[in-house]
């Protein structure tokens, strides 16, 4: 994969030697085309689009400042600049903050061939062409799970390899995270989206300069890592940007959580609240009870409209758990309500381009699944 102009134009960008750069998804699922965004306000040096896994994207103006707070925050909580594999396409902020954080590390990224399908032999391939001492990487839990599946002991080593794996994009199960554990890797679990420059807590606590606070239940993030703003939606960018009365950037996202005692706890997306016969189920709480299910390895929960209920709680599973066996948990966890009235056992989870969960491919996919 050809990641030089970008990385000259980002450069560029970061230097205020060049507009903005907005880099968007190419013909193939991994591939990216890269475009200048003239329409960028000044100060700022990318434009990414935010996933779209529960809406429209949104065009997110990332500044020169956020990034290399983002950059430094990083190198600082890791106490070492190394070398970074890409292996997250680089029209998402988490690819794009590879290449970021190793401009500012004057380091050299080795990118996997994303135009193709991940693979752990592709990933352990890649891995191999990297030459520093110090070597990090950022994956989504998708990734790992297909790494860790029945792994072969060169795929194991090179994991082993990485000083930090930084884990983001989504929620990583207790089956996975004890698979990691098993293999003695060091996995670095991340919380962040584009408006903050990717990953900015890290295993709960904030990075560097990184400030966390609540509003009606709902996590604001605060710092120089916050982003400008939406390009071409001032309404929406009121509604989630902000800046206090001591100059500090601040966004409020949609997830739910808690920060106490210097750790931060989230609870799931507001629109993961699915309303099923007047009572209010939690997606994720669903989703964890599942996974605690042996036989599990991960499970993807979402609201399907029913003609009966409204909403009906639905479950898309891999591993090799019993129907039974699961909605016999969740009933036993969380009460009758939560028992997902739709369940497909499923070989691998759907995913958006960049990993995250396809939740309207789950939608889909569950809307002839058989009912409880």
């Amino acid at each position: 994969m050809d990641i030089e102009p970008l990385l000259s134009a980002l450069a560029a960008a970061l230097n205020d030697d060049g507009p903005a750069v907005e880099v968007l998804p190419g013909d193939s699922p991994g591939s990216h085309r890269l475009e200048l965004a003239t329409d960028a306000p000044e100060g700022s040096a990318a434009v990414v689009r935010t996933s779209g896994s529960t809406g429209t994207p949104k065009r997110t103006v990332l500044p020169v400042d956020a990034l290399a707070a983002s950059s430094m925050a990083t190198a600082e909580h890791l106490r070492a600049e190394g070398q970074w594999l890409l292996a997250l396409p680089v029209h998402y902020v988490a690819g794009l903050a590879v290449l970021t954080r190793s401009l500012y590390a004057g380091t050299r990224p080795w990118a996997m061939d994303l135009d193709a399908r991940f693979t752990p032999g592709g990933f352990t391939a890649a891995a191999a062409e990297l030459t520093d001492r110090v070597r990090i990487t950022s994956l989504v839990p998708t990734q790992l799970a297909r790494l860790l599946d029945d792994p072969e002991p060169e795929t194991v080593a090179a994991l082993r390899r990485f000083d930090a794996i930084l884990l983001g994009g989504g929620a990583t199960s207790e089956p996975l995270r004890a698979a990691a554990r098993t293999h003695g890797l060091r996995i670095i679990r991340t919380y962040g989206m584009s408006e903050t420059c990717g990953g900015c807590v890290y295993d709960g606590e904030p990075l560097p300069g990184v400030r966390i606070t609540s509003t009606e239940g709902r996590i604001r993030l605060g710092g120089d890592v916050v982003a400008g703003g939406y390009l071409g939606n001032p309404g929406l960018t009121d509604a989630h940007f902000s800046v206090d009365g001591e100059g500090t950037r601040w966004f409020t996202t949609d997830d739910l959580g808690s920060y106490r005692d210097g750790m931060l706890r989230v609870d799931g997306r507001i629109d993961d609240v699915i309303n099923t016969g007047a009572v209010k189920v939690s997606a994720g709480a669903v989703a964890t009870a599942i996974e605690s299910v042996p036989g599990v390895r991960s499970a993807l929960v979402v609201g399907i409209p029913d003609p009966e209920w409204g909403s009906a709680v639905g479950a898309l599973v891999t591993g090799q758990a019993t129907p039974e066996a699961i909605r016999d948990a969740v009933r036993a966890e969380l009460g009758r309500a939560a028992v997902p009235h739709r369940l497909l056992p499923v070989a691998e989870m759907p995913t958006l381009p960049g990993g995250k969960p396809d939740r309207q491919a789950a939608i889909s996919l569950l809307g002839g699944a058989g009912r409880e």
